[in-house]
C-alpha cells in the first residue's frame, strides 16, 4: 500500500447514492474522494482537472453514460483506472464495461461489502468481478471457442452510439446535428447504419435497445 491515499473521482447522477458511496470510501485511510460528478460529461471534465488515480462510474447517467465516459477517460486520462458501480446485474453491460477500459464491475446492492476491496484490487492492477460476472466470462469463452472465436461485443462506433443515445432521448436529426456540429444528412446516415447493424426498424425499437444496453434510463 502506498503512503498517500488513492485519489478517487465518483460519478453518479443521484446525490444520495454519491453521499452513501463517499461515506464508505472516505472511512478508509487509504482511499479519498477528491471530486464528484453527476453525469458522464462532467466526470470526464473532472478527471481532466483532478487527474484522479481511480474513477468510480455509474452506468446510466445523462449526457454521457458511464460506459461512454469510461471510453473517453481511457483515451484522455490513461493513468486513471476505472471501476463501474452499477445496479445492473447484466452480462451485456459487464462486457461493454470491460471493452470500455474498466478494471472492475461492482453491484450497488453489495457496495458496502465489495466496493472498498474492488478499489484496492483495481489499484493493484487486478480485475475485480462479481461472482455472476465470472460465470459470464467462462460462458463467453466457451461460446467463442464453439464459434471459432468470431463475434464482437460491440458493433457500433462511438459516434453511432452517441447518435443512438440522442435519438432514443427524443432529439430530432436537426437537433442532433446542432449538438454534434455535423450536418443533418450525416446524422441520418449514421442513424441508418445503426438501424442496419442492430437489425432494428424504427425509433421505438432503437429506444428499447438503448434502454436495454444502459444508454438511457427507462
Amino acid at each position: 500500500m502506498t503512503d498517500s491515499p488513492t485519489r478517487i473521482l465518483l460519478a453518479d447522477d443521484h446525490a444520495l447514492v454519491r453521499r452513501g458511496v463517499r461515506l464508505i470510501l472516505d472511512a478508509e485511510p487509504d482511499l479519498t474522494v477528491v471530486a464528484e460528478a453527476d453525469d458522464g460529461a462532467e466526470a470526464v471534465a473532472r478527471a481532466r482537472e483532478h487527474r484522479p488515480d481511480l474513477a468510480v462510474l455509474d452506468i446510466a447517467m445523462p449526457r454521457l453514460t458511464g460506459l461512454q465516459a469510461a471510453r473517453e477517460l481511457s483515451r484522455c486520462c490513461p493513468e486513471t483506472r476505472i471501476l463501474i458501480l452499477t445496479m445492473y446485474d447484466n452480462e451485456q453491460y459487464f462486457f461493454e464495461a470491460l471493452g470500455a477500459g474498466a478494471s472492475g464491475y461492482v453491484l450497488k446492492s453489495v457496495a458496502d461489502r465489495d466496493l472498498v476491496e474492488a478499489c484496492r484490487a483495481t489499484m493493484r492492477g487486478e480485475p475485480f468481478l462479481y461472482p455472476g460476472a465470472v460465470d459470464a466470462l467462462i460462458r463467453d469463452h466457451l461460446d467463442r471457442g464453439r464459434e471459432g472465436g468470431t463475434g464482437s461485443s460491440r458493433t457500433l462506433t462511438d459516434r453511432e452510439e452517441e447518435i443512438l443515445k440522442l435519438v432514443a432521448e427524443g432529439h430530432t436529426s436537426q437537433q442532433i446535428a446542432d449538438l454534434l456540429v455535423i450536418s443533418p444528412k450525416t446524422v441520418e446516415r449514421h442513424r441508418a447504419n445503426v438501424l442496419q447493424k442492430l437489425g432494428l426498424k424504427d425509433r421505438l425499437e432503437l429506444t428499447r435497445y438503448a434502454i436495454r444496453v444502459g444508454l438511457i434510463e427507462p
